[in-house]
C-alpha cells in the first residue's frame, strides 16, 4: 500500500496546540494520552533502532511506534496477531453478519456516559441474538457471537453500532447435534431482532437512570429531569430501531479476511485523508443515506480533530467481545464440541505467538532482503541523532 498523502499526525503537529487551547477543558485523560501518543508515533521522541540489510549492508533508522489502539498507523500488527488467534476458533460453516445501531437521539447521553452506554450496547445486542436464536420458532439453538464496537460514522460524528459475526447455526439444547438455519441465506428475522433489542436497551437505560449511574450534564442536562427522560424513552419506543443483517458469506478463510476490515479499525484511516492545507482537512467518505455514494468532506482542522478524538474509548474498555458458545469461559470446550457436531477434525495445535516488534518487517529497497535490527536507542539518543543529521 502506498504512503498516504496526509496523516492524522501531520494535522496534530500543525494544529494540535490550537485544538488543545480550544478543547482541553473537555478532554479526559485517555483522550490526552491518545493525543500525545499519535503526536509522537514513529518520531525520535519514542526512541528507535538502526536496521540493516544482511545481504547488501544498507542501513536505515526507524523510530518506534506508539502502539496506541486509536492510532491509524499502529493497528496492522495487532490485527494480524488477533486474527492468528481467532483462526483456531473458526468453524467449517458459513457465517452471518448483523449490525445493531443506536438511535441518534441517544448520542449526547452516549458521549457523557461512554462506558455505561457501550457496555449496554454490547450486552443488549448479544442478549437479543442469544434469546431469539434459542427460541424454537426461529432456530432453537445456542449460538456464538463475536461483537465489535464502532462509535463513528463515515463523517466522524457519533454513530454507535455493533458489528456481530455469527456462525450459521448453533448447538442443540441437549448438546447432541448442530442445528442449521431453516432456510439458505437466512438466519434470524430482522424485525424480531429489532424489537427485542429496543426493549432490552431501553430497559437497561431505565436501570442505569434509576440507579443514578447516568451523567446528565451539558447538552443533555435537561434529561436530569425525570419527566424529560421518560419523554425521551417514549419517543425511542415508538421508533423502529435499525438492525441490519447481511447475507451469509463464505467459510473460515473468507471470515478472517472479512473480520480484518472491522476488528482494529479506528475512526478514520490515513488513506481516507485527501489533503491538508494547514487550516482545512479534506477526506473521503461514503454517504450511506444516499446510496453509499463516495463524497468528499472539508472541515477546519480543529473540527476534524474534535470529531476524531470523540471516539477515544475509556481506559481498559474492551471493544471486541465474545458471547454464547464463543464466550471466554467455555470457548475451547464449546468450539471442540461444535467441530465434533459438524464432523470436523480436532482443532490443530495453536501456533507460536507472533512476536511483538517495534516495527513491522520491511525489506531492503535495494535488494529486497528482510531488514534486521542491529542497534536500539532511547528517545534521548534518537533526538541527538536527529540534531546531528539536521546540522550536517
Amino acid at each position: 500500500m502506498t504512503r498516504p498523502a496526509v496523516e492524522v499526525a501531520d494535522i496534530l503537529r500543525l494544529q494540535g496546540q490550537r485544538f488543545l487551547d480550544r478543547y482541553r477543558s473537555s478532554f479526559d485523560f485517555q483522550q490526552l494520552k491518545a493525543f500525545r501518543a499519535l503526536l509522537n508515533c514513529r518520531t525520535a521522541a519514542l526512541g528507535g533502532h538502526l536496521d540493516a540489510c544482511p545481504q547488501c549492508g544498507f542501513q536505515a533508522i526507524s523510530y518506534n511506534s506508539c502502539r496506541n489502539r486509536h492510532c491509524p498507523k499502529c493497528q496492522a500488527q495487532a490485527r494480524e496477531r488477533w486474527l492468528a488467534a481467532r483462526e483456531q476458533e473458526l468453524l467449517p460453516t458459513s457465517y452471518f453478519h448483523a449490525v445493531f445501531t443506536l438511535p441518534h437521539e441517544l448520542n449526547l447521553l452516549a458521549q457523557d456516559n461512554p462506558r455505561q452506554f457501550h457496555h449496554l450496547l454490547f450486552t443488549a445486542s448479544a442478549a437479543t441474538l442469544l434469546e431469539v436464536a434459542s427460541d424454537p420458532k426461529h432456530l432453537g439453538a445456542e449460538i456464538g457471537v463475536l461483537s465489535i464496537l464502532h462509535t463513528w460514522g463515515q463523517n466522524l460524528l457519533a454513530h454507535a453500532h455493533i458489528h456481530c459475526v455469527i456462525p450459521a447455526g448453533g448447538i442443540s439444547p441437549d448438546h447432541t447435534r448442530w442445528v442449521h438455519p431453516r432456510y439458505p441465506g437466512f438466519f434470524l428475522p430482522v424485525r424480531v431482532l429489532s424489537r427485542v433489542f429496543r426493549g432490552k436497551f431501553i430497559a437497561g437505560l431505565k436501570r442505569l437512570y434509576r440507579r443514578k449511574q447516568l451523567r446528565c450534564a451539558g447538552p443533555s442536562a435537561a434529561l436530569a429531569d425525570e419527566t424529560q427522560f421518560r419523554q425521551l424513552l417514549r419517543r425511542l419506543h415508538r421508533q423502529d430501531w435499525v438492525v441490519y443483517a447481511k447475507p451469509a458469506f463464505g467459510g473460515p478463510r473468507q471470515v478472517l479476511r472479512y473480520l480484518g476490515r472491522y476488528t482494529h479499525r479506528v475512526a478514520i484511516s490515513n488513506h481516507r485523508l485527501l489533503s491538508f492545507d494547514g487550516e482545512r482537512v479534506t477526506f473521503r467518505w461514503k454517504d450511506y443515506a444516499h446510496g453509499s455514494q463516495t463524497r468528499q468532506m472539508t472541515l477546519a482542522a480543529t473540527e476534524f480533530l474534535r470529531r476524531f478524538f470523540l471516539h477515544v474509548l475509556p481506559k481498559g474498555f474492551v471493544r471486541i467481545r465474545h458471547f454464547g458458545f464463543l464466550g471466554n469461559r467455555f470457548r475451547a470446550a464449546r468450539v471442540n464440541l461444535c467441530r465434533q457436531l459438524l464432523a470436523q477434525a480436532p482443532a490443530p495445535p495453536t501456533p507460536a505467538q507472533v512476536p511483538h516488534t517495534d516495527a513491522a518487517i520491511w525489506h531492503c529497497p535495494h535488494c529486497g532482503t528482510a531488514m534486521i535490527v542491529i542497534q536500539r536507542f532511547t528517545s534521548e539518543e534518537a533526538l541527538s541523532r536527529c540534531s546531528y543529521f539536521d546540522s550536517s
